[in-house]
């Protein structure tokens, strides 16, 4: 199944100059989502991990589902002032603003190893604070599982050069 003719382009979202990949197509067909989890699933026995997070929101669709299927530990890398208990933060920029992301203190122990899944990787902002995220709960990232790499915009490159292992199942210029 060729998983790219379920994405949708939208041109100038969030903003002007934008061409957004809409993974809602993606996922609105069972069959479709069902292959992008089954993937992620064999991509991941790849590597060794203890835990699996995703990033705030879309990457929870993704993460959920192959924590379930791996019995694996599900933690959830949150937008600002959405957990309610004490949380580890990172600033981070966006190809388009600024972020924070936050998790539980608790979430991620000593020696964890941590699986990190998102819906689409562009510049590496985001993926590079969950790594920080991860790193300072003390724990490690075993590599970055991403649905949609938008290679020409260099994160996935990025966070190669930094000695993380990546993997994503669709390439999409993201221009």
């Amino acid at each position: 199944m060729n998983l790219k003719e379920y994405i949708r382009s939208i041109p100038d979202y969030p903003k002007k100059g934008i061409l957004f990949r809409d993974i809602t197509t993606l996922i609105k067909d069972e069959n479709a989502f069902a292959e992008s989890i089954n993937q992620i699933v064999e991509k991941s026995k790849k590597f060794k991990f203890t835990k699996i997070a995703a990033i705030e929101s879309r990457g929870f669709v993704f993460a959920s589902a192959v924590s379930y299927i791996l019995k694996k530990p599900f933690v959830m890398l949150r937008k600002k002032n959405k957990l309610p208990a004490e949380v580890h933060s990172i600033d981070f920029e966006l190809e388009y603003g600024t972020a924070t992301i936050e998790v539980h203190k608790d979430s991620i122990n000593d020696n964890d190893s941590v699986l990190i899944i998102d819906d689409l990787i562009a510049t590496g902002g985001t993926a590079e604070a969950a790594a920080k995220l991860v790193e300072i709960s003390k724990g490690k990232v075993a590599a970055f599982i991403f649905v949609i790499n938008l290679f020409d915009l260099g994160g996935s490159d990025n966070l190669t050069k930094k000695n993380y292992k990546v993997e994503n199942l669709i390439n999409f210029p993201g221009h």
